[in-house]
């Protein structure tokens, strides 16, 4: 019975992280750090790295930048696939394209799905 929990747990966590609705928070353990670059008029490109702050392998991350107006009301979105694996203390770059959209004050870069490992536990 103990073995069922676990195959339970694995298969319902990655379907509460993707129906989680629009990321506002960010996951515990992660740390993003990113610009913005409006040079070009026909896209914002929102670049940075994404590391693992938790304590085991976290899988299939995504990232998702969302463009913000003076009354902090997403304006805008975009979202980028980051890696199929980050190790604990690892980080990787990312590269997300937003529409360009008049009134933007800031952007907001936010883990947006990733599947936790099982942190050093047996099968």
């Amino acid at each position: 019975m103990r073995g069922l929990r676990y195959v339970v747990f694995l298969v319902a966590l990655p379907t509460l992280l993707l129906i989680g609705g629009p990321a506002s928070a960010q996951p515990d353990g992660f740390r993003i750090a990113y610009e913005a670059d409006t040079t070009r008029p026909e896209r914002v490109r929102v670049v940075g790295t994404v590391t693992n702050g938790r304590p085991g392998d976290v899988f299939d991350v995504s990232v998702s930048a969302e463009a913000l107006n003076e009354a902090g009301k997403v304006v805008a979105k975009g979202i980028a696939y980051v890696d199929s694996r980050i190790p604990p203390g690892a980080s990787r770059p990312f590269s997300i394209s937003v529409p360009p959209v008049p009134g933007v004050v800031r952007y907001r870069v936010v883990v947006s799905t990733f599947r936790a490992g099982l942190g050093g536990e047996s099968p």
